[in-house]
């Protein structure tokens, strides 16, 4: 790669201009400063945003274990949208029939040791109680219909045996009767087995085969709980786990039946996949995915940008220690609204095509909606976000993120009043500053795409640190070093930049051999704050 000759019209490619290029002897410097941070701030989540009937609980948990609301709420949340799931779509618009089903992905960044694991076990509470009595229940039934049940399938083989005889013509019997027998035995049987399928809520560990049969068998949606995301995502890297992706791609809106067609196992039907996704990731281990997910390859494909409900709070260390009694009233009042959206029947209008109850927006609420939508499209084909493509499409999927929200918020207050409504204005304003909120994490998430210069300058940084970028060094020595992440000139001369601008070095032009060449002057009074 040849060094550009005017580095003037170089540094115009970057979002940070240069302070001035040296060319002289004597190199001047900016006043030094510290450089500004890789990742803007993301605020913790304001208990305003909580649904009303929910935060008793959340605050509560979140105040005992001292950690931010979002790391129980967020799996709460994704939790309610497994629980209604396909129970409940929502049209968007008042005419059209776009449909969106509130299938959630979430998941909570934290180091290790923030007590990540507890939280989301808190948050998943009333999930888990649901899958506990519905595993009871089950037991209770196989126990009812075992003796039935095997006595059905000694009458099965015995009517075959007879028919077997028959047609060997050692039996008087007819064969019409005989079949009219086992297709009687068949439907008692057919019977019991469907009533002796247990109902689902959540998986941790399975493979998509599998997980396609449980699909079948309940298919208004399931919960894919995992402590750690990062395993799960790498799985899918793998080159025998490809089709794997594909599914779980499928399997987030909610709405597309699949089939599976497999030797030995046969052919699955599966009505739709609706699979909600929650579980923790480390910050290092993120970084590892966003970064391959600019690169434009394999993992460019949007399962990342699936995770809407993906938050990285700015952790203080304003730690208490408190040892309260957990709010039990709040706790249950959380599991009731739970239990009561699994058990009740919703919905007026049905979707012809998917053949699910569905709600739109009351006048009011459509209104916002428009005026919401309107503003995310304008954004999302200004200059400002088409540079950013990753980040482009993660902001694209807030289309569906905004709509499933409004109708889960709303759903937990027609819940607690006992009457079901259009959307509401107050479900959906809370929706839309979720959305809000999770775009500044969203930023933070993204920031090596968003802040590439800021983050070559903190990369440059820790290289004159470790004396391996040093004065006199041209630039060109820079990019051909082959440092990860600073590889690319454009990339190079955007870090520079910001470094030359907070003090930290000057560049100098000097002739060599009739070929000007940028040298880089370090800054000797510099200090080695980050």
């Amino acid at each position: 790669m040849a060094e550009p000759s005017n580095l003037a019209a170089l540094a115009e490619k970057s979002s940070t201009p240069f302070v001035g290029v040296v060319s002289s002897k004597e190199a001047r410097f900016a006043p030094f400063s510290r450089l500004p941070p890789v990742r803007p701030d993301a605020p913790t989540l304001p208990p305003e945003l909580l649904p009303a009937a929910l935060r008793p609980w959340i605050v509560d948990g979140a105040e005992r274990m001292q950690v931010p609301l979002e790391f129980i709420a967020v799996p709460a949340i994704v939790a309610l949208a497994a629980v209604v799931g396909r129970r409940m779509g929502i049209h968007p618009k008042a005419k059209d029939d776009w449909l969106v089903v509130p299938n959630l992905w979430g998941g909570v960044v934290a180091r290790p040791g923030m007590i990540k694991s507890p939280a989301q076990a808190e948050g998943l509470k009333p999930i888990r109680r649901l899958a506990a009595e519905a595993r009871e229940e089950f037991e209770r039934r196989q126990e009812a219909e075992g003796v039935r049940l095997d006595s059905l399938q000694a009458q099965e083989t015995a009517i075959k045996n007879l028919l077997r005889r028959v047609y060997e013509g050692k039996k008087g019997q007819t064969i019409a009767d005989l079949e009219d027998s086992l297709r009687a035995v068949r439907e008692q049987l057919k019977e019991i087995k469907d009533n002796l399928v247990e109902r689902r809520y959540i998986v941790n560990d399975t493979t998509t085969e599998k997980l396609g049969e449980i699909l079948r068998f309940n298919p208004l949606g399931l919960l894919l709980e995992r402590d750690e995301l990062a395993g799960w995502l790498r799985s899918l890297e793998r080159d025998d786990r490809k089709a794997d992706r594909e599914f779980y791609l499928e399997s987030w809106n909610g709405l597309n039946p699949y089939i599976y067609d497999r030797i030995g196992r046969g052919t699955v039907h599966i009505p739709a996949l609706c699979l909600s996704i929650v579980g923790g990731i480390q910050p290092a281990k993120l970084d590892k995915f966003v970064s391959e997910a600019l690169d434009g390859g394999f993992a460019a494909d949007g399962l990342l940008q699936r995770i809407q409900l993906l938050v990285w709070p700015d952790l203080t260390s304003q730690w208490r220690l408190v040892d309260e009694r957990p709010l039990l009233q709040a706790r249950e009042k959380a599991f009731a609204l739970f239990s009561a959206l699994d058990r009740c029947a919703l919905g007026r209008e049905s979707s012809p095509d998917h053949g699910m109850p569905t709600l739109r927006f009351d006048p009011d609420a459509q209104a916002l909606f428009y005026e919401w939508l309107t503003l995310l499209q304008r954004r999302l084909q200004s200059e400002e976000i088409l540079a950013y493509p990753a980040f482009e499409s993660h902001l694209a999927k807030y289309r569906s993120l905004m709509p499933s929200l409004a109708l889960l918020f709303h759903l937990v207050d027609c819940v607690q009043q006992g009457d079901l409504s259009p959307v509401s204005l107050p479900a959906a304003t809370l929706a839309a500053d979720w959305c809000e909120y999770l775009e500044v994490h969203a930023r933070k998430v993204y920031a090596a795409e968003l802040g590439t210069d800021i983050t070559a300058a903190h990369a440059l940084a820790a290289k004159i640190r470790e004396g391996a970028l040093h004065d006199g060094m041209t630039v060109r020595d820079v990019y051909r070093s082959g440092w990860s992440s600073l590889r690319a000139s454009e990339v190079v001369f955007g870090g520079l930049a910001v470094l030359q601008q907070h003090g930290w070095l000057a560049l100098e032009v000097v002739d060599g051999n009739g070929r000007p060449s940028q040298v880089i002057r370090i800054n000797p009074a510099r200090t080695e704050a980050p």
